[in-house]
């Protein structure tokens, strides 16, 4: 039998109005504040004397880079003396702040009180402009060129341009005592050739860890061990006496494969002993440390620029832009078992550049 059910209400979906809000008198856009006139507007006197502050800012600008380069031939570093450093450092550094500060203080108060105030509203648009739009806006720049008076006050650009020129003087002369010199004495040390062509590897010289100067034994170098390698006497030498530099050029990577693994040619079989091989540390790229050696493929990498060199094959390049292979030390072993150099290296070490006369 059937029965006649009763209708069900039905609800209907009504989205929630949610966050919107409609609001019968929003805020109005209160437009730009009324223009206020600088004094440097409205009384010549007090124009004229900003313009005498930028300018005089800026010689003062000239006059400390000047004197920055002064203190650093007034005031030189004197071996072991902590006074001479603390006062090369102290005027040095007083005049490269001074002209630095003049400078920025000079602009700042060329923009606050001579440059044009105007306030208004510049649309900005998110994609490239038309080729009208694009001649505007070298229009704007010659139109700021006039408002910010740069090619009329010529005294405020004159000096400014003197600060700028002058402030890089204190770096040129800073760095520039930072090249090694030619004496009579010694007439290669300019010449980065020479420094790099001979370091203090020589025959029967002791291979040693990095930095504790203990001589190293081959026994002691197993199958795919990496050591930072220098040479012994160098431990003893000061800081004073060029330990940092020496230690630069002479720093060696020892590593040590199955002798059958090695692609040795004729003449360099006897730079190897047993397996062990060392090459300089230093990039012929640019001279960065090549410090990351992969066991499996016998590789040698450097993190800076990515060149590899293949150790089993005289570390030649395999890849990335160093233009020649690591300098191979010729290694041999002295009687009490200990690893020696045969020689120093019979190339420069170092960066390839240094070879191009």
């Amino acid at each position: 039998m059937a029965h006649d059910s009763e209708p069900q209400a039905v609800e209907v979906y009504r989205p929630s109005p949610g966050l919107a809000v409609s609001i019968a008198d929003p805020v109005q856009n209160p437009g730009l504040p009324p223009h206020r006139a600088r004094m440097t507007d409205k009384d010549p006197k007090a124009e004229r004397a900003a313009d005498r502050t930028v300018y005089t800012l800026f010689y003062v600008s000239v006059a400390a880079s000047i004197w920055a380069v002064a203190a650093y031939m007034l005031f030189p570093i004197e071996d072991g003396s902590m006074l001479s450093i603390r006062n090369n450092n102290l005027w040095i550094g007083l005049g490269i702040a001074f002209a630095l500060l003049a400078i920025g203080v000079g602009a700042i108060h060329w923009s606050k009180a001579l440059m044009s105030d105007k306030e208004y509203v510049e649309e900005r648009h998110s994609t490239r402009g038309s080729e009208a739009t694009r001649a505007a806006a070298v229009e704007a720049f010659a139109i700021a060129n006039e408002e910010s008076g740069f090619g009329r006050r010529k005294m405020i650009r004159n000096s400014l341009i003197a600060a700028v020129a002058a402030s890089i003087l204190p770096g040129l002369a800073l760095f520039r005592g930072l090249a090694p010199h030619s004496t009579a004495e010694n007439p290669t040390a300019g010449d980065p050739v020479a420094l790099l062509n001979h370091t203090m590897w020589k025959e029967g010289e002791r291979l040693a860890l990095d930095p504790e100067g203990t001589p190293i034994k081959a026994s002691s170098v197993t199958l795919g061990s990496a050591f930072h390698v220098i040479p012994e006497s160098l431990a003893s030498l000061s800081h004073h006496d060029g330990y940092l530099e020496e230690k630069a050029k002479a720093i060696v990577l020892l590593m040590r494969l199955l002798p059958e693994q090695l692609k040795e040619d004729e003449d360099r079989k006897s730079w190897s002993y047993d397996g062990i091989v060392a090459y300089s540390k230093v990039c012929t790229h640019v001279g960065c440390p090549v410090a990351l050696y992969e066991q499996q493929t016998h590789h040698l990498l450097c993190p800076c620029h990515q060149s590899q060199f293949d150790v089993t094959e005289h570390a030649k390049v395999i890849f990335g832009p160093a233009a020649r292979p690591l300098p191979q030390l010729p290694i041999a072993v002295d009687d009490e078992g200990y690893l020696i150099a045969q020689s120093d290296f019979t190339e420069p070490v170092g960066p390839s550049f240094w070879e191009r006369h």
